[in-house]
């Protein structure tokens, strides 16, 4: 695997070179993001995906701590049949997860309350920190832009908090042909200095770091047909108030593919 650079980053990421390993009593916060499983897909090997992706998160939270993980939309392939099957997957891991919608989860709003318990747009309070979930989709499987007056609500809602993380699975910005072009989220995520970074799925060839007035990464897929030639997710640790680490792990041949201080 050829080793992939950043972009480095307006709002000051530096590499990580002499930064010393992290262990669980110097770390305030770790989680893990992986997309795209694609469960109930075609001519792939979907059941043993998500069977290998619960096994490396168990691995990860016994070996090495996670806090939660996010499984950043489709989370199954079109046909809601499958919505059931997927989440009896999910719930394996026996710790807290959260998940967004994607453009291949075909499932109403009211679908998607009775699965999961909460609505297609969902913050979390997790101690001095929050994630916000946002949707990015509809049941047609539309790209759109997200509900950026909730967001920005959600955001002045923690601004006390010490890091803040929005998840999306379609990206906000054409990157590649897979995004959308919403500039008002950009205004609306620089008035927010403790947003530390947004994570995106959907696009399965991109598994590194962008920037949209905040640090956005992606992580590839763990399902799915197409995209980077290994199955990963993303690893993000909260160091310190101000200070974060994230690398892209290919778990097959134990690789970090990239990492990143942010």
């Amino acid at each position: 695997m050829i080793r992939r650079e950043f972009l480095q980053l307006s709002v000051g990421l530096v590499a990580l070179g002499c930064q010393p390993p992290s262990t669980k009593s110097s770390r305030r916060l770790r989680f893990a993001v992986a997309s795209d499983g694609h469960y109930g897909q075609a001519k792939t090997d979907y059941k043993a995906y998500h069977e290998n992706i619960i096994k490396y998160f168990k691995q990860e939270r016994a070996e090495k701590g996670l806090d939660f993980v996010v499984f950043n939309g489709d989370l199954f392939h079109d046909n809601i049949q499958f919505l059931p099957e997927v989440k009896q997957y999910f719930d394996q891991l026996g710790f807290p997860y959260y998940v967004t919608r994607g453009n291949h989860d075909h499932v109403t709003p009211a679908q998607w309350r009775e699965t999961w318990g909460y609505d297609l747009n969902h913050s979390v309070e997790i101690g001095k920190n929050a994630i916000i979930l946002a949707d990015t989709s509809n049941e047609k499987g539309e790209y759109l832009c997200p509900d950026i007056p909730w967001i920005d609500a959600q955001l002045a809602k923690f601004t006390k908090k010490e890091h803040v993380f929005l998840f999306m699975h379609i990206p906000a910005k054409l990157w590649s042909e897979h995004g959308t072009t919403c500039p008002e989220l950009e205004k609306t995520l620089a008035k927010y200095p403790n947003l530390r970074a947004m994570f995106h799925g959907h696009d399965h060839a991109i598994d590194m770091g962008k920037t949209l007035s905040k640090p956005a990464f992606f992580d590839g897929h763990f399902g799915g047909n197409w995209g980077v030639d290994y199955k990963g997710y993303r690893i993000v640790e909260a160091r310190s108030s101000s200070s974060c680490y994230t690398f892209q792990w290919n778990p097959e041949k134990q690789l970090k593919i990239n990492e990143q201080v942010f």
